[in-house]
């Protein structure tokens, strides 16, 4: 193992490069091997540390994702990220399981809980173009690269010249080929922060514009359910979760549930809590882009729990979110969502 940070408290965060036993005063992280993940998954890992004082070990798990080429939608979408995660937290291989939210299948998972949301970083799509060109600025006909029905349809409804073609990858590799086969690629802003790439964006796209994939820019961390009531790991979990952008996202999610599509479904949504209300505006896409639907609802909040672990129970089961992204998603299958865009060809 190769020691990536002492906390003022002595408790280290560590990788490891095979499987690591359970052992007290121990936690251990799983996460996919990608830069990415490891970045966004080391900033939980040091807070776990903080919260508990214990020495937290980072697991590597190989997914489906990770190996096959596929396009998403190929391979099932939903869920490709996630299962071998989940596989290895059943099986006692790790402690926690750190994925990105909108990985996430928004059906419940038999002996795992969504135990945290952390604080949500940007949710905003990034366009990173050639010589620092923007949407419209980019040359008529020029070739933009995504993996996500959602983004090709974003695109194509305010440039329909634009070419679109098929990306998989991880970031750099996508990076690595603007300016050379493709003009442009459309990748999540948070990714782009989290490992030190920002400065590849050329413009990020409003949420009222280009509203993202439902839980983007959201981390979820998962434990096993007979877990999260006490001890070091509930503490963890306390000091991770935000009830604002737990609420959104699961707003969001209970969106993409009542709707019955999957991650890579042509659907944006953003939720937003503040003031008291929560709002979820959500816009499904034909998948040329040319025709679309969007539904607005608000939501009063109830006021939080002075105490925080009182905030994180009752965060644990917020029926406004569930209520809220339900009721959105009713008045979209009212308007004809389900005979716009193939919201069940991906899952």
């Amino acid at each position: 193992m190769t020691e990536t940070k002492q906390t003022e408290r002595t408790a280290s965060v560590t990788r490891a490069e095979g499987p690591v036993e359970a052992a007290p005063g121990i936690i251990r992280v799983g996460t996919r091997g990608s830069v990415l993940a490891v970045s966004q998954t080391t900033t939980v890992a040091e807070t776990i540390a903080r919260a508990t004082g214990l020495d937290v070990v980072l697991v590597i798990v190989t997914t489906k994702g990770d190996v096959s080429r596929a396009p998403l939608a190929q391979l099932g979408g939903t869920g490709v990220f996630v299962s071998a995660l989940r596989d290895a937290l059943l099986a006692g291989e790790c402690d926690v399981a750190v994925h990105s939210l909108k990985d996430l299948p928004t059906g419940p998972c038999e002996g795992i809980t969504l135990g945290a949301i952390p604080e949500r970083a940007d949710a905003r799509d990034a366009l990173c173009a050639r010589d620092g060109l923007t949407l419209e600025t980019l040359p008529e006909g020029a070739l933009v690269g995504t993996g996500s029905p959602r983004r090709a349809a974003q695109l194509l409804s305010r440039r329909p010249d634009l070419q679109v073609s098929d990306l998989r990858g991880n970031v750099d590799t996508r990076l690595g080929r603007v300016g050379t086969d493709l003009d442009a690629v459309v990748l999540a802003a948070a990714g782009l922060d989290r490992i030190g790439r920002d400065a590849a964006i050329s413009e990020r796209f409003s949420l009222d514009v280009a509203p993202p994939a439902p839980g983007q820019g959201a981390l979820a961390i998962e434990v096993r359910s007979a877990e999260t009531e006490t001890g070091p790991l509930h503490d963890a979990l306390v000091a991770l979760n935000d009830p604002a952008a737990r609420a959104e996202a699961l707003a969001e999610r209970a969106l993409l549930a009542t709707l019955e599509a999957g991650c890579a479904a042509p659907i944006g949504a953003t939720a937003v809590a503040a003031n008291g209300e929560l709002t979820l505006s959500a816009t499904v896409y034909r998948l040329d882009g040319q025709e679309q639907l969007m539904a607005v609802e608000r939501s009063p909040l109830a006021s939080p729990e002075a105490d925080r672990d009182a905030r994180y129970r009752s965060s644990l089961t917020d029926r406004t979110a569930h209520e809220l992204g339900a009721s959105v998603a009713k008045q979209l299958l009212d308007q004809g969502a389900a005979e716009l865009a193939p919201l069940g060809a991906t899952r």
